[in-house]
């Protein structure tokens, strides 16, 4: 038996950026949107093996987050972290590369889809292990803390980790030593195949975070107007050196767990629904509506986007496979 999780109205409301930011935000979005298709496309050809757990449906999360962060700030992410990667400043080509298991890929091919990393814009990877980056967030946060710099991280995570000891020693601490670390809930609905009702006594996870005793906000995650404003408010808090915050965000995946997954659990008309409310074309309806975008504009980034996608395809195509002379190179030293 399946359990219901219908779908709020979409999104409305006027956009309170120049036209400018607003774009920037909505051509990272279609980036990601685009680059997940063709990554499902490319599983799909063989080229990209293992797992592979796409974003699509959750790009407003990454953006609008991620936009409210600055360069020096720490960022930790899960097994579905494409996205976030992206929008980091991870160039396409190196996420596709690393996915195809090329050695022009961000890890040199050895992550593969789970374990992007990339140490300029202090991406400290996706992690495949449900809950994995909490720690380490804390911890990063903690060395900022021992070392006087005056940086923030923020920690991506579904809500799936939230039944994870790992949530709960590590917001622990981060409470009790007042770490700058941004906790950011990506709650789905669904931990893999299970309802959040069928695996959480207490759903309001927002209640679970303030029982740390810290700040714990839920904005929809579906829109990124929403999304920046308050990861930005969460955000200026941790940097005032009043310790973490929790946000919730309110989210809804459009394609399966993962390429392995029968989706079995859920309704199809259920998915419809909340695709009708998907952060793409919400906020593309209220930028035309206010002036701020013509047709022919969302389809030129749209263009754009699919032939940045196409390079990084190429690219990933014309690399290398690591030589197997190398393939105990950097997993043991004596």
């Amino acid at each position: 038996m399946t359990v219901d999780h219908h779908a709020p109205p979409p999104p409305t409301g006027p956009v309170p950026w120049d036209r400018d930011f607003a774009l920037r935000l909505l051509t990272d979005m279609v980036r990601i949107r685009r680059m997940e298709e063709k990554s499902a496309e490319m599983y799909g050809a063989g080229k990209i093996r293992g797992f592979l757990h796409l974003y699509i449906g959750e790009e407003a999360v990454a953006v609008g987050a991620l936009h409210a962060l600055i360069p020096d700030d720490n960022v930790v992410a899960t097994y579905r972290e494409h996205g976030h990667a992206l929008v980091r400043g991870m160039g396409m080509g190196a996420i596709m590369a690393e996915m195809f298991g090329k050695q022009e890929g961000c890890a040199r091919g050895r992550g593969g889809s789970m374990h992007l990393f990339d140490a300029k814009t202090r991406l400290y990877g996706g992690n495949a292990i449900v809950g994995g980056g909490l720690p380490v967030a804390s911890g990063l946060a903690l060395a900022a803390r021992m070392q006087g710099e005056q940086r923030l991280t923020a920690c991506f995570f579904g809500d799936g980790a939230v039944a994870e000891g790992a949530f709960h020693e590590s917001l622990n601490l981060a409470a009790l030593w007042k770490l700058p670390v941004l906790f950011c809930c990506e709650n789905n609905l669904y931990g893999m195949g299970t309802a959040i009702e069928r695996s959480e006594s207490q759903t309001d996870l927002c209640v679970k975070a303030a029982s740390y005793n810290m700040p714990a906000l839920r904005v929809d995650g579906m829109d990124v107007v929403a999304v920046h404003e308050i990861t930005k408010e969460a955000v200026a808090r941790v940097r005032a050196g009043r310790g973490p915050v929790f946000v919730e965000f309110q989210t809804y995946r459009f394609r399966a767990h993962s390429m392995f997954d029968a989706e079995l659990y859920r309704q199809k008309a259920e998915v419809e629904e909340w695709k009708a409310r998907g952060p793409i074309h919400t906020f593309t309806a209220r930028l035309k509506a206010e002036g701020k975008l013509s047709e022919e504009e969302f389809l030129a980034l749209d263009v754009a986007a699919n032939a940045e996608v196409d390079a990084a395809v190429a690219f990933a195509e014309a690399g290398t496979w690591e030589p197997i002379e190398d393939l105990l190179k950097d997993v043991h030293t004596p």
